[in-house]
């Protein structure tokens, strides 16, 4: 009977000191910059792998609980910002006060900053030449729409091969749209249809955009202009 209160009397000793290892960390974060107190900062103490955190309250208060007694070096963690290596000794079933921790942040803040443009932008002023029809047909080149294109702007060249090259963009690199449709060639067009001519070098539109160099956009005369030039013509 002896040997049975003994044992639980042991028994009873180890569960009381095993429920006595454990203490608690407690703190106010507050910034040293502004002295004031920070919410949301994160407080965490790790021990052999364990982690033991808590969260600043409204008023910059934490409050870690059951930390197994020993020394432990805390971290603060706000805003992206740690602060480590403050030392706290935690002490058996009472807490470790560590008073106010002023949080120092190295993360700079900047005002705002306002940016004033010396460019003037102009709406509407794409990089495009234009031929009128009245244009092309009093061209001595109205017949090589080549030839044309390149005449319109400096940054259009026929190269050796006779292919057109844009400044600054590969050989063959670009378009041709002839009546809203992309197509390959435009050539076979006569001169005394076209009602338009323009040439993109830069700034493409949405619509013409699948290409790095340029398009060269040919618009055909309808019927009303057709009719249009024959009323002008038996006028005269």
């Amino acid at each position: 009977m002896k040997k049975i209160v003994a044992v639980w009397m042991l028994l009873l000793a180890g569960n009381t000191f095993g429920q006595q290892v454990t203490g608690d960390i407690v703190g106010t974060v507050i910034s040293l910059q502004k002295k004031e107190k920070i919410f949301g900062a994160k407080a965490i103490v790790e021990d052999n792998g364990s982690k033991y955190q808590a969260i600043t309250d409204a008023d910059g208060r934490f409050r870690i609980s059951e930390i197994p007694s020993g020394k432990y070096s805390l971290k603060l963690i706000y805003l992206g910002d740690t602060m480590s290596n403050i030392q706290c000794d935690v002490p058996i079933e009472a807490y470790c006060n560590l008073g106010i921790i002023e949080f120092e942040s190295k993360i700079l803040a900047f005002s705002d900053v306002i940016v004033k443009p010396k460019l003037k932008l102009v709406m509407g002023s794409l990089p495009v030449k234009e031929l009128t029809s009245t244009e092309i047909s009093k061209s001595p080149i109205k017949f090589d729409v080549k030839l044309m294109a390149s005449s319109m702007s400096s940054e259009i060249r026929v190269d050796d091969d006779g292919q057109l090259m844009f400044r600054g963009a590969r050989k063959g690199d670009m378009i041709y749209v002839l009546d809203g449709i992309k197509c390959n060639e435009v050539f076979n067009v006569p001169s005394c249809a076209i009602s338009r001519m323009m040439v993109y070098t830069g700034g493409l539109p949405a619509k013409y955009g699948d290409t790095l160099g340029g398009a060269i956009v040919v618009e055909t005369k309808g019927y009303f202009d057709l009719y249009r030039n024959w009323d002008a013509q038996s006028k005269n």
